[in-house]
């Protein structure tokens, strides 16, 4: 059977790196994992014989098939076939009405998802899976070397973003490994990275409303090269005066010739926070 281009296919054949995959994970007795690309069922059926139960899912019907007849032995492996995302960027219901199904049968489970992400969908499988209940106790995954790199990037660097923000401001995000084309069959032409994301509620605790702070953020590093005033003015347009932007600015003690990319995570969350205190609240009917 050929890979499919179209899917992502890029499968692991170095069994060394499955055991990495698999001590990023901490796995316990009572985990329920979920893994996103089953491939040929090699890491599923590396971690299945480890855990409470594994929810493995697969878009290619022919390869579940043969995947099927690997794993067919491990009878706490559940498999889905369909894609994981709804309209490429949300994570499909289906998924987590799966996890907490499973969890309900392991008091003191946790959730995690141990993966080689296929590269078309890892940003917005990990990104969804920060905004699920329950959340996953961490994530250990495969996924593009420059994803991983911008997800852990310091500020004023040039990977310093939007995602890096919306990941580093919740959780602590670690590369494990970096990967060689030669680990991978096709061989991708680009390098890979084992990254271990774990949720951190104290981080979690200082953003009051994610959904605001997701929005605002995003709309805050479209424009990345104008400076902070006109940024901040520009992404909060719709609730704020630019009067109400320079009072932010003066209590926090930016600079209006900053730039967004130039501040921490702890200062972006405090500028949102600023901002979404002063939004007035929404109209009732």
């Amino acid at each position: 059977m050929q890979p499919k281009t179209k899917y992502g296919q890029n499968f692991l054949i170095d069994l060394n790196i499955l055991d990495i995959l698999a001590r990023g994970a901490d796995l316990q007795r009572t985990d329920v994992i979920l893994e996103v690309g089953t491939g040929m069922g090699s890491l599923t059926k590396r971690i299945a014989p480890h855990v409470g139960h594994m929810i493995t899912i697969e878009i290619d019907r022919e390869l579940q098939v043969l995947a099927a007849r690997e794993l067919e032995e491990n009878t706490n492996v559940t498999m889905l076939t369909f894609d994981a995302l709804r309209n490429k960027n949300h994570l499909r219901d289906e998924v987590m009405e799966t996890v907490r199904e499973k969890l309900a049968l392991f008091p003191g489970a946790r959730f995690k998802l141990v993966a080689n992400l296929p590269y078309n969908v890892a940003t917005p499988i990990i990104s969804n899976l920060l905004s699920v209940d329950p959340l996953p106790e961490r994530m250990v995954v495969t996924i593009q070397k420059e994803l991983a790199e911008r997800i852990v990037s310091p500020p004023s660097c040039k990977d310093y973003s939007a995602l890096t923000i919306w990941m580093q401001s919740q959780c602590d995000c670690e590369i494990l490994r970096n990967l060689p084309p030669t680990v991978f069959w096709p061989r991708p032409r680009v390098d890979s990275s084992i990254l271990r994301i774990i949720p951190n509620a104290a981080k979690r605790e200082r953003i009051v409303d994610l959904d605001y702070f997701h929005k605002t953020l995003r709309a805050l590093f479209f424009h990345r090269r104008k400076f902070l005033r006109s940024q901040l003015a520009t992404a909060t347009q719709d609730h704020l005066s630019k009067p109400q932007v320079d009072e932010i600015l003066a209590k926090l003690q930016f600079s209006e010739s900053l730039r967004a990319e130039q501040l921490s995570v702890e200062q972006i969350i405090d500028l949102l926070e600023e901002s979404r205190r002063l939004t007035p609240p929404p109209q009732a009917d």
